[in-house]
């Protein structure tokens, strides 16, 4: 780890299990990548390689629109998107509540709906990608059978509904026939929506990355590497991880601690290291552990007992040498809050190191050609820490230990493109 400020925050690091050096990506690698291995072989994964019978294969024809939905945790979008030679193209776009927050809504309402906004836009397109951002079983047929709907979001009677069979029933009830709907969710809309206009035979592979709020990746399999989850034909297919469940890396101290006051203890440890929502309830209950070993000023430690929750912009400011005047005015403390910062963000990043690199020996990627990382969310897009750092570990431990070239590319807003390019490539 570079940029270290403090002695005594190292120290404390160490003492807890909780330094980056704990994590090592050399070590790891094929660890997670024969857990993967497991999973696509029907045997007991940590994760769930979820088969999304997807294809990333094929060039989009100009000109063709598809009509899009994205349900979020918060929002509601439609919209109509074509292709061409100068890239995406977005019309129609419209942003609304997403039903069942607020007050609950049932299943049937939340589908009339979803297809009172898109009518309008039904004679202008045969297909619709539908990024579903809640927890569903994907069919062999491209749809999904939901298994829960959270994110404060109550949609009544939803479990083991077909999301887009009971959306094509509800649009022919309308006169609308001859439609085709491709499910599909956020982090495979970021592979899909990031390689969208790319020259996709300058790349070897191709991984879809979320690192925000939350984590997980997907990856474009060959045929060769699917083992039994099945597949489409000749073609590969998209393998949604569910990574954020991996239990192969060992945490420390405040991991445990974390996981032991979460919402769901056991469940979602690799998450649990790596993302934005847990970055900055790790660095406050570091600086409460610090204050009670007396690592802090008397007026420090008093401060670090009373915050509140934050979240991992506090903690980017606290690590590029800004804001923590308003937690201390000494000058030890600030160096101890600024050396655990950066620890966790360098923490994170090698984490996420060894996914990728996992991913590119699990896809044999990278090394005729680069292997393309298609990466979107708070932590990859806006930190001034993650990013940096874990580009500069994909080159020292795939570059120049593995012969692994990885590139990664960062978006923004590729959900919708990436719902459009699943039902242009696949339905």
């Amino acid at each position: 780890m570079e940029a270290i400020y403090s002695e005594k925050a190292l120290a404390f690091l160490d003492r807890h299990g909780m330094s980056p050096a704990c994590i090592d990506p050399e070590r790891e690698v094929d660890a997670m990548a024969t857990d993967m291995r497991r999973g696509l072989n029907g045997e007991p994964c940590s994760m769930d390689m979820i088969p999304t019978y997807l294809s990333n294969d094929g060039a989009l024809v100009p000109g063709v629109s598809a009509v899009v939905i994205d349900a979020g945790g918060t929002n509601f979008r439609r919209a109509l998107i074509s292709f061409d030679a100068d890239g995406c193209h977005v019309s129609a776009l419209q942003r609304q509540k997403m039903p069942g927050i607020g007050s609950p809504c049932s299943w049937e309402a939340f589908i009339r709906f979803t297809a009172d906004a898109i009518e309008p836009l039904m004679d202008q397109a045969d297909v619709i990608g539908f990024c579903f951002s809640y927890a569903a079983v994907i069919t062999p047929e491209m749809d999904g059978r939901v298994i829960s709907i959270d994110k404060e979001v109550v949609i009544t009677g939803c479990e083991g509904k077909l999301i887009g069979r009971s959306l094509v029933e509800e649009l022919e009830r309308r006169g609308i026939y001859g439609k085709r709907v491709v499910i599909l969710n956020d982090t495979v809309a970021v592979l899909l929506g990031g390689a969208a206009d790319l020259d996709k035979s300058g790349y070897s592979g191709f991984v879809g990355q979320v690192s925000g709020t939350g984590t997980n990746t997907c990856v474009s399999l060959p045929v060769s590497a699917i083992g039994k989850l099945g597949q489409t034909g000749a073609r590969g297919m998209i393998v949604n991880l569910e990574s954020g469940k991996y239990d192969g890396l060992k945490g420390g101290d405040y991991d445990a601690l974390l996981d032991q006051n979460s919402h769901d203890p056991g469940n979602k440890w690799f998450e649990k290291l790596t993302a934005g929502v847990y970055l900055g309830e790790l660095c406050r209950l570091m600086l409460r552990g610090a204050a009670d070993e007396g690592l802090l000023s008397p007026a420090g430690a008093e401060k670090a007992r009373a915050l509140a929750a934050f979240d991992s912009s506090v903690i980017d400011a606290w690590a590029s040498g800004e804001g923590y005047e308003s937690f201390s005015d000494d000058p030890e403390d600030q160096a101890f809050v600024r050396t655990l910062s950066l620890a966790l963000f360098h923490r994170s990043a090698r984490c996420m190191c060894v996914n990728l690199l996992a991913l590119a020996e699990l896809s044999a990627a990278g090394r005729d050609k680069p292997m393309c990382v298609l990466a979107e969310g708070s932590l990859v897009q806006k930190s001034r820490h993650y990013r940096p750092e874990l580009e500069r570990l994909l080159d020292l431990y795939g570059r120049e230990k593995r012969g692994l070239a990885i590139e990664l590319r960062v978006g923004e807003e590729t959900t919708l493109p990436g719902s459009a390019a699943a039902a242009l490539l696949n339905a």
